[in-house]
């Protein structure tokens, strides 16, 4: 097993476009990092913000790694390429890159170990993957025990989650996470406050814990304080933090078990809403005939819908468009129709819906520069300030807030278009 952080330290989450300011702070702040991590995008709100540097025109390049899979995370970014391979990039404060050091990167560098993987996902300040023989690892932050390898010592290497269990599916979140097993089982762990986990508790698990109920899933997301899942059925059922809906169930109440997403759809998929702040949590969904549906808030049309109207059941995404795959960040949506193109919306003060403008969007808009992407080749970022997506060549691109790198373009210039990862 990769060994640990010897001397584990935290760092505050910068705001963003700041640079951090330092790394290794006093013990006592890792203490306060949950509350810290509220703070960044507060810039979200602003109806007129300056707008960032435009970017130049997509371009290929020789240098960069062919990918079959970009996940946006937080303020970090990770791949996977052909070779099963896992590399990250962006900001590194809480070891969330992998790489063995805490040091940010505005390029690719590997994950450390070796590890051959057949999927890799970031989350808030964590990353976690499934390795080719269905092991799981994480690394990055681990104050509530989101990394499941019974402790809560960060990780700047990967870490096996304990329990022996295999998976098939694992999912970060904000600070917990969640997998499935070979058997459709799933597991929760990590950060427990509002019921998240959904094993009847809301005490914080360092371990992988079943989730209640007895449900077969195909897949579970791991959201801020909510999670959804997918079952073998094709029906959809949140559990967790609901103050705006973002359970589906037509209420607002708290639930610490899996409850069905009102309406009686049937689902490919289902996501839940990850990044800050918390307050702005919704979820989507895309149905068996490709159409999306998004519940929960609203505020910044994040929905989809036209509106700014929080719901507490599904709603379908306007636009008439026909996707193949969706996922979200706390304030912007993307999806990927069954045209290959890309779409987003909701905020978009750093450019992260990639439409060329920093304006906000209550309806799907067509992400620029006219690339092709594969079924779920996008992925808006948790913080809600950047996206990144890797096409059907396998060429990787991002868009919207680099503060920290997290385009992997090489700059920390923010971008309203696609840029490829170099």
């Amino acid at each position: 097993m990769p060994p640990s952080i010897a001397n584990p330290h935290s760092s505050s989450q910068p705001a963003p476009l700041r640079r951090p300011v330092f790394r290794f702070p006093h013990p006592v702040v890792f203490l306060l990092a949950p509350l810290v991590l509220a703070l960044p995008g507060c810039r979200e709100d602003a109806e007129s913000p300056t707008a960032p540097a435009p970017a130049p025109a997509i371009a290929a390049t020789s240098v960069a790694p062919s990918f079959l899979q970009v996940s946006a995370g937080g303020s970090h970014t990770c791949g996977l390429t052909a070779d099963g391979h896992a590399y990250c990039w962006g900001f590194n404060g809480f070891g969330e890159l992998g790489d063995g050091t805490t040091a940010d990167h505005t390029t690719p560098v590997a994950v450390a170990g070796g590890l051959q993987f057949f999927e890799v996902r970031a989350g808030d300040n964590h990353t976690c993957g499934v390795t080719t023989d269905n092991r799981a690892y994480c690394w990055g932050n681990n104050d509530a025990g989101q990394l499941g390898d019974g402790t809560t010592i960060p990780r700047a290497k990967p870490v096996a989650v304990a329990g022996g269990s295999h998976f098939t599916r694992v999912r970060p979140g904000y600070r917990h996470t969640c997998g499935v097993t070979p058997s459709s089982t799933a597991f929760c762990w990590g950060y427990n406050l509002s019921g998240q986990l959904g094993d009847g508790t809301t005490t914080d698990r360092l371990v992988p814990v079943p989730v209640a109920g007895r449900l077969l899933f195909q897949l579970v997301a791991a959201g801020g304080l909510h999670t959804c899942g997918l079952t073998t059925g094709n029906q959809a059922y949140c559990w967790g933090r609901n103050a705006n809906g973002e359970l589906g169930d037509g209420t607002v109440s708290q639930r610490l078990r899996p409850v069905a997403v009102a309406g009686g759809l049937s689902f490919q998929q289902v996501v839940a809403g990850v990044g800050r702040p918390i307050s702005e949590a919704h979820s989507c969904g895309v149905t068996t005939d490709r159409r999306a549906y998004c519940w929960g808030r609203n505020r910044l049309g994040q929905l989809g819908d036209g509106t700014i109207f929080t719901r507490l059941k599904p709603v379908a995404v306007k636009g008439g468009l026909r996707f193949t795959g969706i996922s979200l960040g706390s304030r912007h949506t993307c999806g990927v129709t069954s045209a290959s193109a890309a779409y987003c919306w909701g905020s978009n003060v750093y450019g992260q819906l990639g439409d060329g403008t920093p304006t906000r969007r209550l309806t799907p808009v067509a992400v620029s520069g006219g690339l092709q992407f594969p079924s779920r080749g996008v992925s808006a970022g948790g913080g809600s300030i950047h996206t990144c997506g890797v096409t059907k060549g396998g060429k990787a691109y991002c868009w919207g807030s680099n503060f920290a790198g997290q385009l992997g373009d090489g700059t920390t210039t923010d971008r309203l278009t696609p840029v490829p990862v170099q």
